[in-house]
């Protein structure tokens, strides 16, 4: 990733990271809670959720807005049903939209049909 490039980093990227496949500059990653969630929710134990805390220190952490929630909301109501779109997906989705940030992933079926939604996948 080139410097001063900002982008949203997706939780399949961030798990790339952890196991040692792909460099990431934290201070230009951005993140929020539905990532963080989904990745603890990877841990098996309180040991490896320490680690993995420690790791993610240094990501930008952005708190989900009310606008946020909405646009989501209007993206699984636009989306759900022709296209499957998933909760935690329209909310990362809104907070990239909402911050103007692209947003990085392997996943790229999960987010292409979101309009102006600006996709990456090869950051390494």
């Amino acid at each position: 990733m080139m410097l001063g490039d900002r982008v949203f980093v997706d939780t399949c990227m961030i798990i790339e990271y952890l196991k040692g496949r792909l460099e990431l500059n934290k201070q230009e990653c951005y993140i929020n809670s539905i990532v963080l969630m989904e990745l603890y929710l990877g841990a098996r134990n309180k040991q490896e959720l320490y680690k993995l805390k420690a790791k993610l220190q240094g990501f930008r952490l952005l708190d989900i807005t009310q606008d946020e929630m909405d646009l989501a909301t209007q993206i699984v109501d636009m989306y759900a049903l022709s296209h499957g779109a998933k909760i935690q997906d329209a909310i990362i989705a809104s907070s990239c939209l909402i911050s103007n940030l692209s947003l990085a992933t392997y996943n790229l079926k999960d987010f292409r049909y979101i309009p102006d939604l600006k996709l990456i996948k090869d950051i390494g």
